[in-house]
């Protein structure tokens, strides 16, 4: 009974023993993106393609409700932040979107105004309140329509409303909560539903034509005040893409950065590696995301790199 006592209790000690002295697995990193909504698709793509390089780093998507989650490691936004943010944030510029008019695709104003196009007044008198317009000149819209719009603080309506020198408080309409996705199906719900777009929502990307239900209008691009023959066609993505890209000035079609951003002096090295790879391997996936490229001069692949350098050990 003593001796094997003694084994037993000998037995407990050696499992005890290579318990304590086993090899501690490396503990997973996680990475934590959030930011806004309509740019998660191409985030996640992003995320399947960086773990098959780097499975030992966990990047997942934390979605924005009305405010950010309370903790995370990167930041996707499509707005400039202020300069109190700016200055203690270190950016990577990847990518650009339009935003375009659009209407419910079986409304009388889609089938007059999805040929005419909008000119910059007519789409300032379409979708803004301004007391100081003229109404003397505005023109005479004989389709019923009404517009839609975000309710929260949101990228694509402060872009939008910013690029005509109004704010987004002024865009006239029924605000609807949510994210665009809620606002498509409100536009869809509506015969005479009449919105905006981030570029990326209003196409299916699987088929590269406008979302079902919706029609794309076309815009005065070179600021001549009518819309000409060459300035229409929004019936396929990458003819869309192509002609923002060519053309260096666009007068009526607001475009603007998506970018990510780390804490300059909190970011973990596994965020930082995940921004380092969307640079070198991100650029590819744009236009199939209904993205435009950025200027290489606004990526700053050199400044970041210098930056990972001191994170990345």
């Amino acid at each position: 009974m003593k001796f094997a006592a003694y084994v037993l209790l000998f037995t407990s000690f050696s499992i005890a023993w290579a318990q304590d002295n086993a090899p501690v697995a490396e503990k997973q990193q996680v990475v934590r993106v959030t930011g806004v909504r309509f740019a998660y698709p191409i985030v996640q793509h992003w995320i399947d393609e960086f773990n098959k390089e780097y499975p030992d780093v966990q990047v997942v998507i934390e979605s924005r409700g009305s405010s950010d989650p309370s903790q995370y490691d990167v930041l996707v936004e499509a707005f400039e932040h202020p300069d109190d943010i700016r200055n203690n944030r270190e950016y990577v510029y990847i990518a650009r979107y339009a935003v375009l008019p659009v209407a419910n695709a079986s409304s009388e104003f889609s089938r007059i105004y999805g040929e005419k196009g909008l000119h910059r007044d007519l789409i300032k008198q379409l979708y803004f309140h301004d007391i100081f317009s003229d109404k003397d000149k505005q023109e005479n819209v004989k389709a019923p329509y009404t517009i839609y719009t975000r309710l929260q603080a949101a990228g694509a309506p402060t872009v939008f409303s910013r690029h005509f020198g109004y704010e987004q408080k002024d865009i006239k309409g029924k605000a609807i909560a949510g994210a665009d996705e809620h606002l498509i199906k409100a536009l869809l719900r509506d015969s005479t539903g009449v919105s905006y777009l981030p570029l990326p929502v209003a196409y299916n990307r699987e088929t590269g034509t406008p979302v079902s239900g919706i029609t794309v209008l076309p815009v005065d691009l070179n600021g001549n005040g009518r819309v000409s023959d060459d300035e229409k066609g929004y019936g396929e993505l990458a003819s869309v893409i192509a002609r923002l890209e060519a053309n260096g000035s666009i007068e009526n079609i607001p475009v603007e950065y998506i970018h990510l951003s780390v804490d300059r002096k909190g970011a973990s090295p596994a965020a930082v590696l995940f921004l380092q790879w969307v640079i070198n391997n991100g650029e590819g996936d744009l236009h199939a995301f209904g993205y435009l490229k950025p200027d290489a001069k606004k990526l700053e692949k050199e400044k970041f790199k210098q930056f990972a350098s001191r994170k990345i050990k």
